[in-house]
């Protein structure tokens, strides 16, 4: 997909403003990503002064840019603090990543249980971004 055509499907599923959350087609997915660990070198928010010279992963910035010019949404979800905004802006954009939103202050910790009225798709990251692939598991539900 041209990134003229990206920018026309969420200048439309936005009705053309930006304080309004774009409502997404189908065939579009919304990727929330973590930065620390996951795209970069795991860097603690106690060490800001790191966060400049933080080392990419190469496949994730291959793989998140070529998702953001197929179209998808790319949100990045960080325990990085407000104050940490700037650091991390700079760092995106000296190493070319391409994305939408960032969303600051994300609890930090591991055991996430993300709870919604859409359908939700979670990945945890091993080490290596890869084209995504189906796979069964057992996840947990409400009971009925």
């Amino acid at each position: 997909m041209k990134k003229n055509e990206v920018e026309k499907k969420l200048k439309a599923a936005t009705k053309g403003g930006s304080n309004i959350s774009p409502l997404l087609p189908d065939d579009i997915k919304n990727y929330l990503i973590d930065i620390d660990g996951t795209i970069c070198d795991d860097i603690p928010n106690e060490e800001p002064e790191r966060m400049l010279t933080a080392a990419v992963y190469p496949d994730a910035l291959k793989t998140l840019n070529k998702w953001y010019d197929e179209g998808h949404f790319i949100c990045f979800f960080t325990s990085r603090t407000e104050e940490h905004r700037a650091y991390t802006e700079t760092w995106l954009k000296k190493h070319g990543f391409k994305y939408h939103s960032l969303l600051m202050g994300k609890p930090r910790g591991g055991n996430y249980h993300w709870i919604d009225n859409h359908l939700v798709k979670a990945t945890r990251y091993k080490g290596k971004f890869t084209d995504l692939v189906d796979k069964e598991v057992t996840i947990q539900v409400f009971k009925d």
